[in-house]
């Protein structure tokens, strides 16, 4: 699947000037379904109408952190280890229960009106599948048969994140006239296993329909592997323990996983998709290649690089970028990020095995120079402003003799780490990287091997977990040695583990790890329902509950007396750079610098933690009713006939009945 956004907000652009009011598309589609009888005959019509359905999904996803489709903000990403900073559902002085708590991203009603959110945005797609061989018989017949596997898909994806905010949600597959009096659209939440199969039957649909690629002028539209792609991760959450208390003596929802995992490799590879590159180098460069095809990308965001109404641009350059570089300022990466990425030979990053977590950045993976930059690193990019570009980043502090502080390059950035994952170098500075047109990729070739990974650990099979992780640690360059630094896997339980933190170093900082936390209830050993799951136990894991995303500062040893910088002298000539040849002596350089003139500097008050309320540090609390929302007041209010989730209260302030593990 690829996502071209920027030429369907052109369309529908164009189309809203190009007609009058009664002929305009968006009153077409307010109408649904009530068309004159020409619409579907028309293709233009229906293009334009497909068209308008990506954007009101994808409009807002201009981020790798950002998920859940139609809404795409940051949220979820930000209660995990990979971003710092106290979010409401991790605050341990708050405790969500009440409906008035819920989560918003339902919607409250179906209205006769545009409104994009979940339950409009089916609807929108049940017309066009209720109309198009019916009113549209005369065009021609794969035209109409790619205009629906498109609207499978979209309706399928809609679904699925509803599934995972909600469990289970109505289904709803035909075209519905709002009414407060008709019984036959009070439709009762269906279980999960329902939902589920509704939407395997969507991806089925629309892999029959999808063309395994698309041409040129149509490249970013959704195709037959990416739905069978969209499979697999669908069933590998249905197989987890959220949703499969059999998770751990059962193979029957893994085996289907990974028949679906496996049908979606076969399919994939024989289009043309597959691992990109043989190095890290080249793992790096593959999130640039920009509005064309690369075959790591199975589902891909196309942005645009100029300023236009009918334009997105990608939003994550000018926020990683440091304010020395003419960016917004950093993401800084937690130490518990930077502790996590194994050493050069694939082995985990422990005291035994030569970790120095002082000069972190000595002997790590190869992704991990490619994941984060750090004081005395090379990250460049196109200088447009009238300062002097500064590839080489640095983020230390000193004080002086009156105890001012400063900042190197004015970056005041409370860890030594920043992610650089994603970023161009060939993006300008010009505009503070606000029209970068660095494309997203939301579903990569990388994450299916790993879901097949997954299931062959979760089924004790592995040999055949190791043959597809080791995948992906060949593809970046790690030795062969004991299975690529990942050792020998004693039991399933290791094997999943192994799946997992592989998951968390390859796909960081791509909006991802927040569901397989949800998934695999990783926050503690408890779960809903006062149920003991042991799931972090069993795997070997720390619950992220009453653990804390940290930072510090890299601090000059000495105090001085001015507000000029007394590094200078000593940082000249340093610029690690991991494609250069004397990379290895790049290093040396670097580890002599911060041993002679830095030290660490915990974030305790005065100085302010990473996750902290009111300046006092804490720790990460998520509830575990929060693994599957609760319906909102407004909602249960207007459709009385919805259950609440177990652990949320109801509109009246009953106790939810909803069993979303069935």
């Amino acid at each position: 699947m690829k996502i071209k956004i920027n030429s369907i907000l052109a369309l529908v652009s164009v189309l809203i000037v190009s007609f009058s009011c009664s002929d305009n598309f968006l009153e077409e589609k307010r109408v649904y379904g009530l068309d004159d009888e020409t619409f579907y005959e028309q293709p233009g019509r229906v293009s334009w109408y497909v068209d308008n359905l990506y954007n009101d999904y994808f409009r807002a996803y201009n981020s790798p952190l950002k998920s859940v489709v139609g809404l795409y903000n940051d949220t979820r990403s930000r209660l995990t280890e990979e971003i710092g900073g106290m979010q409401s559902l991790i605050n341990p002085t708050i405790s969500y229960v009440n409906a008035s708590d819920g989560d918003a991203y339902y919607g409250a009603r179906l209205e006769d009106k545009i409104t994009n959110n979940p339950y409009t945005r089916i609807r929108d797609c049940n017309t066009l599948l209720e109309n198009i061989d019916v009113k549209g018989a005369s065009l021609d017949a794969k035209f109409r048969d790619e205009a629906k596997g498109q609207v499978y898909y979209l309706r399928a994806i809609q679904y699925f994140d509803l599934m995972r905010v909600y469990g289970g949600v109505p289904i709803i597959t035909t075209v519905q006239t709002p009414s407060i009096e008709d019984p036959s659209i009070k439709l009762p939440r269906a279980k999960v296993s329902e939902v589920v199969a509704q939407i395997i039957a969507d991806l089925d649909a629309a892999a029959a329909l999808l063309p395994p690629t698309w041409n040129a002028a149509n490249y970013g539209r959704f195709t037959k592997g990416a739905a069978l792609a969209q499979k697999s991760r669908v069933l590998l959450t249905f197989a987890s323990p959220l949703f499969n208390k059999n998770w751990d003596n059962s193979t029957e929802r893994w085996d289907a996983a990974l028949a679906a995992g496996l049908a979606a490799e076969t399919q994939l590879t024989a289009d043309g998709f597959g691992l990109f590159g043989t190095n890290a180098k080249q793992w790096s460069e593959m999130f640039l290649v920009n509005n064309s095809f690369c075959k790591e990308a199975i589902v891909v965001q196309l942005l645009a690089s100029t300023s236009s109404a009918v334009n997105i641009n990608n939003g994550w350059e000018g926020s990683i970028r440091l304010t020395s570089q003419g960016g917004r300022g950093a993401i800084e990466a937690p130490k518990e990020m930077i502790d996590l990425f194994p050493m050069a030979n694939g082995s985990r990053p422990t005291t035994a095995n030569g970790y120095d977590e002082f000069v972190f950045f000595k002997g790590r993976d190869p992704r991990f120079y490619r994941t984060f930059a750090f004081s005395g690193s090379n990250w460049p990019y196109t200088n447009s402003l009238l300062t002097a570009a500064q590839p080489t980043v640095w983020a230390y502090r000193w004080v002086d003799n009156s105890n001012r502080v400063y900042f190197s390059g004015n970056n005041n950035e409370n860890s030594p780490a920043f992610v650089r994952k994603m970023s161009n170098p060939a993006e300008s500075n010009a505009s503070s990287f606000a029209f970068s047109g660095t494309d997203i990729f939301e579903y990569r070739y990388a994450e299916l091997l790993l879901n097949i990974a997954e299931c062959y650990a979760a089924k004790g099979e592995i040999a055949n977990c190791l043959s597809y992780l080791t995948k992906i640690r060949q593809r970046v360059g790690i030795t062969s040695a004991n299975n690529y630094g990942i050792g020998t896997l004693s039991s399933k339980y290791a094997a999943i583990e192994a799946c997992l933190y592989e998951r968390r170093v390859e796909l960081a900082y791509e909006g991802k790890r927040y569901w397989d936390i949800q998934r695999w209830m990783l926050y503690s050993n408890d779960a809903p329902n006062g149920i003991v799951a042991n799931t972090c136990s069993k795997l070997g894991l720390t619950p992220l509950n009453g653990t804390q995303r940290t930072g510090y500062y890299l601090d000059y040893k000495t105090k001085t007396t001015s507000s000029a910088d007394p590094l200078i002298n000593a940082r000249a000539g340093i610029s690690v750079d991991p494609d250069a040849p004397d990379f290895s002596t790049q290093m040396v350089q670097l580890e002599a610098f911060y041993r002679n003139n830095l030290v660490k500097t915990e974030l305790l008050p005065p100085l302010t933690p990473l996750d902290h309320v009111n300046n006092q540090p804490v720790k990460i609390d998520f509830k575990t009713n929060y693994y599957i929302m609760g319906l909102r007041q407004d909602v249960l209010a207007t459709n009385p006939w919805l259950e609440q989730t177990i652990g949320w209260n109801g509109a009246t302030a009953s106790a939810g009945t909803f069993n979303y593990q069935e």
